[in-house]
């Protein structure tokens, strides 16, 4: 269980709030807007009604005491600018903010945060791939070079094994997992055995997956 603090509240805060409540973390929630705190209080430890680029209102909330804090808001940048300063200074440990163009997210590396993430660009980029090919169920990306990748068993590996197939060999690629029937099993050996109605889980560089894409 980790100790987070959350600024914003709208749709992609709230799917946060959501999600790091149901991992069980203890979530304190600062946003403006009333009725926004009111619909993620379900989802929150604590929820307050504030202005984050307020420095005395920041500083009361105990910055240094928790594990990580995530700058969610997306429709005022000079606001996740100013909040995203404030909480490095004020000695936070981890900053996580919001970026929704490249411009915005050198200007908050600079100013402090740890790291960016883009929703928008992240889930422009997922739709794009899973649905240009019909054999990707899943994607998520590592860096701009490398991904994680959930694809149908090609037509040529199914009934061979993965040590026959020498899949790291000869594709430069590794299976992390097979998933049948929503069950995932992470044992991969040389021994294991491939088959159509299955999807395999494969890390490597972008172009050597998609070089197995077409087979």
């Amino acid at each position: 269980m980790k100790s987070v603090l959350l600024i914003g509240l709208g749709r992609f805060g709230r799917h946060v709030a959501k999600k790091l409540w149901e991992l069980h973390n203890e979530v304190l929630a600062v946003e403006r807007v009333e009725e926004r705190v009111n619909m993620a209080l379900p989802y929150l430890t604590r929820g307050l009604i504030g202005d984050s680029t307020n420095a005395a209102f920041l500083s009361s909330l105990g910055i240094p005491n928790f594990d990580f804090c995530i700058v969610a808001i997306g429709d005022d940048f000079q606001s996740s600018l100013e909040t995203t300063s404030l909480l490095k200074d004020m000695g936070a440990k981890m900053v996580v903010s919001r970026a929704a163009r490249d411009r915005h997210a050198k200007f908050l590396l600079r100013n402090g945060a740890d790291h960016v993430v883009y929703p928008e660009k992240q889930l422009a980029i997922w739709t794009a791939i899973r649905y240009s090919s019909d054999h990707v169920f899943d994607y998520f990306e590592l860096d701009k070079d490398h991904a994680v990748y959930e694809i149908a068993v090609p037509g040529t590996w199914a009934g061979r094994t993965v040590g026959e197939l020498n899949v790291r060999g000869s594709w430069h690629i590794n299976i992390m997992a097979i998933k049948k029937n929503g069950i995932i099993d992470a044992g991969i050996l040389p021994s294991t055995r491939l088959e159509q109605d299955e999807t395999i889980l494969v890390i490597g560089r972008n172009e050597n997956i998609q070089r197995v894409l077409k087979l």
